[in-house]
This record gives structure tokens, sequence and C-alpha cells, in this order.
């Protein structure tokens, strides 16, 4: 199963390409930039499942517990957001499975389908740049970057040569360290050199605290006495939560044949030369469409 982190890959096709419009002179570089990482990453694994996740909103029980979650980030371009749901367009054509809900982060609903999808025997890959999701990786599960090459998989060896540290202990390390991106504060004085050390000798959190007498020099023993509610709540803030409504069964994810019509409708809409001809045909302006006169001459014009 592939799975897509929506909102992350369109943004990284937004800033990818910055000028590409439609005909109507409406911005289209998040939509090219998306089908072309979302076409590399399936000719690359050949999925038999796959489905696009998007952000519903905080999860209110993170934004309690720390209302400054996520607060930092800026706006969603006015550019970027009108093209979403022409993104969503493009995946019903193509038959990949899109989800969103209101009030459920991607991130939960993404891991709640992967062990999903591992209980029912399918090993998943995941799209995503988030480390957040480096919690998931197992020997049924792992993550692919941007690129979609062959040789961006993160496994549980990659893991630990990122991080020092397994996919177990993720969660304990992202709460020692903090998250920046996610607007979550570390240990004051615990970087990820410290962090790694102190779960590659205690293993966890818990058994830091369990041995904290132990813990040298003595100013990091401080700090972590100093700690403990913090730490609790980084643990709340970071762990994904695989228990969220996440209504999707597996069979309606299952990679389907494209409505290849529906397909060129959009495209020549958009004005993506390049797609029309890879769906087929000798493609030559009439007007604001274009149009394929035989569909056996893959020859672009």
């Amino acid at each position: 199963m592939l799975i897509v982190d929506g909102h992350s890959y369109a943004y990284r096709a937004f800033y990818a390409i910055r000028k590409l419009s439609s005909p109507a002179g409406k911005p289209t570089n998040a939509i090219y930039g998306f089908i072309r990482m979302l076409g590399k990453i399936q000719a690359t694994l050949q999925p038999s499942h796959a489905v696009v996740v998007w952000d519903g909103g905080l999860a209110e029980e993170r934004t309690k517990l720390h209302p400054e979650y996520k607060a930092q980030r800026p706006k969603m371009p006015s550019e970027m957001a009108e093209q979403l749901d022409e993104i969503v367009a493009y995946l019903a054509a193509a038959r990949v499975s899109s989800w969103v809900k209101d009030g459920v982060e991607a991130d939960d609903c993404i891991a709640a389908l992967a062990c999903r999808a591992v209980e029912s025997g399918i090993n998943v890959v995941i799209a995503t740049s988030d480390k957040d999701f480096m919690q998931l990786v197992s020997p049924q599960v792992r993550l692919l970057g941007p690129s979609g090459a062959a040789d961006a998989f993160v496994d549980i060896d990659q893991v630990v040569a990122k991080t020092g540290v397994k996919p177990t202990q993720i969660v304990d390390w992202l709460s020692l360290i903090g998250d920046s991106v996610d607007n979550i504060p570390g240990v004051l004085g615990i970087g990820t050199k410290t962090a790694t050390v102190l779960l590659q000798q205690y293993g966890s959190i818990g058994e830091i605290y369990r041995q904290l007498e132990k813990v040298t020099p003595s100013r990091l023993r401080r700090v972590l006495e100093a700690s403990v509610e913090l730490l609790e709540k980084n643990r709340k803030l970071v762990r994904l939560d695989v228990s969220v409504p996440c209504d999707l069964e597996l069979e309606s994810m299952r990679v389907r044949q494209a409505d290849g019509e529906q397909l060129r409708r959009l495209y020549e809409g958009w004005g993506f030369k390049t797609l029309l001809c890879e769906l087929g045909g000798q493609v030559y302006e009439t007007g604001d469409l274009f149009a394929c006169p035989n569909p056996k001459i893959k020859v672009c014009g």
C-alpha cells in the first residue's frame, strides 16, 4: 500500500515549480508537480493499494494540551489553496483514493491506515518528508522521500543511521529534542546527540527516570528532574494516534484503471501538453484546447 501525505507533497510541488498557469491564467504549478511526483512513486512501487491523505485541521486534544502546537506555521498561499480541489479532481480521474476529515490530522490517519494494512498482511510505504513517521517504521512499513527514487526508502536501518535510535524510540527521541516544525519545545540543553546517547544507554525516557541517579553530568540530571511534565506532554503530542476515525475500507484503496477521458479533459483545461501526449496521441493546439487526432500515434507535436 502506498500512502501519500497530501499536503506535504502539494507544498513541495508548489515551491518546486514556481511559474505555471493554465490557458485561462490560473496557477497550475502545484497540480503539475503533484501529478509528476505521484506518477514517479507509483512507477517505482507498482502498489496494489494507494491513498492520498489530507489534513483536516489540528487535533483538538493536542491544541488543548499545547495551544502553541503548530501555531507558528504561515497561512497557506492563496495560489496553492486554489489548486487543492483541482488535485483532488485529478485523483478522482486517476482513480486514486483521497481522504480528509475535519479535525483529523493527516499524520494520525496515515498511522491508522498503515497499522490496519499491516494487520491485513499488506506492506506499506508512506510517501512523506515528515520525520514523525519514523516511529511507524518496521519490517512491514517503510518511508519514501519526495524524490520517489528507489534509493530514497527509509527502513529500520536508515532510521538508526539518521538518528542513532530505533523506530520504537523515536517518540522518546523527539520528546527530548522537541520538534520546531510542530512548535514543540524540547528539554533545554538536550540536543540530538545527547538524546541519542541517553536512549542508547537507557532505552527509554521511563528507564532514564528510573535510573536518574546514574545520569551524568549532574547538570543534565538536574535538567531532566525539572522536565518531567514537559516530557509527559511532549510524548502525547508526538505519538501518532492510530485510533482516529479513518473510515476507509482496504478495497476502496485498491489501484484501479484511470479514467482516461476525464484525465484528458482535465489536462486540456490545465494546458498540460506533455501529459496529454503521455495519454497517447499527437497533440496540436486547437484554440484553447489540445486535440489528439490519432490515439495510436505516440508522438508529441
